[in-house]
């Protein structure tokens, strides 16, 4: 009970935080600058600049709206070009490992038998670290771009200096509820990584199984073979069994031990 309840717990915090980075790269307001209204006058008129990952915009105080769509792929700039990419991976291998979670949580009845449903949720928790990983280096690349104009000592005439927007911060949100969702996962499946070790029993001490393959006599322990296992076990029957006889079968004694 307790592994089906803390696979829907991941389940459900790396589902959001999928969908989280997947709302943030089409939201606006990637990074914003504002221009004028400083010092409390009410005279100065007050405009923003903002862009996102697909276009440019500039709203003035009166709400109007005016935007630049990036130009084709090759002729964005080169660190847009590579947050898109970064954040594009990252949500494919995100949306593959939903699948699999999926098919290997216990509480669902598709997917095979419980080894194979512990493999597949593994592969999954592997393919959420991925691709939590791949969306955090998209979201630090755009920071350090943005960082390294805002904190820079001397700026070029005509460049503004941003601040980072809401959907930086919800991205970054839903990378850590994607990574934490995936510990939840191997959590649980902890066995297929550290698998247990079978005892056997052979002759008069006892055994483990080697947990790596190829082992033999001289790398590890070893596994008795059946003939021998068979073969002690029905010699460990006959003298149970001939001890019971020697018990319940009364002795005979002659006639002439007994004058004696």
């Amino acid at each position: 009970m307790k592994k089906r309840l803390i696979q829907v717990l991941g389940f459900l915090m790396s589902s959001l935080g999928w969908v989280f980075v997947l709302c943030s790269m089409a939201m606006d307001y990637w990074r914003i600058a504002q221009i004028g209204g400083q010092g409390g006058s009410f005279i100065i008129k007050v405009a923003w600049y903002w862009s996102n990952l697909w276009k440019d915009c500039f709203t003035d105080s009166t709400a109007v709206t005016n935007c630049r769509d990036f130009p084709v792929l090759w002729s964005v700039t080169a660190y847009i070009q590579g947050v898109r990419g970064l954040l594009m991976c990252g949500l494919t291998l995100g949306f593959f490992a939903i699948v699999l979670c999926f098919l290997g949580m216990e509480c669902t009845f598709i997917g095979g038998a419980d080894k194979t449903k512990d493999k597949l949720l593994l592969a999954g928790a592997v393919f959420h670290v991925a691709g939590s990983v791949s969306d955090l280096s998209a979201y630090c690349l755009y920071i350090n771009r943005i960082a390294r104009t805002t904190f820079a000592a001397i700026v070029e005439p005509g460049v503004l200096r941003y601040d980072l927007g809401p959907p930086i911060f919800l991205g970054l949100v839903g990378c850590f509820l994607i990574f934490l969702g995936a510990v939840f996962y191997a959590v649980t499946v902890y066995r297929v990584i550290c698998s247990e070790s079978q005892v056997y029993a052979y002759g008069g001490g006892t055994y483990m199984a080697p947990r790596s393959r190829g082992r033999t006599l001289y790398t590890g322990y070893y596994k008795p073979p059946m003939q021998y296992e068979s073969y002690m076990g029905s010699r460990l029957y006959n003298s149970s069994r001939i001890s019971k006889l020697s018990k319940t079968t009364p002795t005979k004694i002659s006639e002439r031990d007994a004058f004696v």
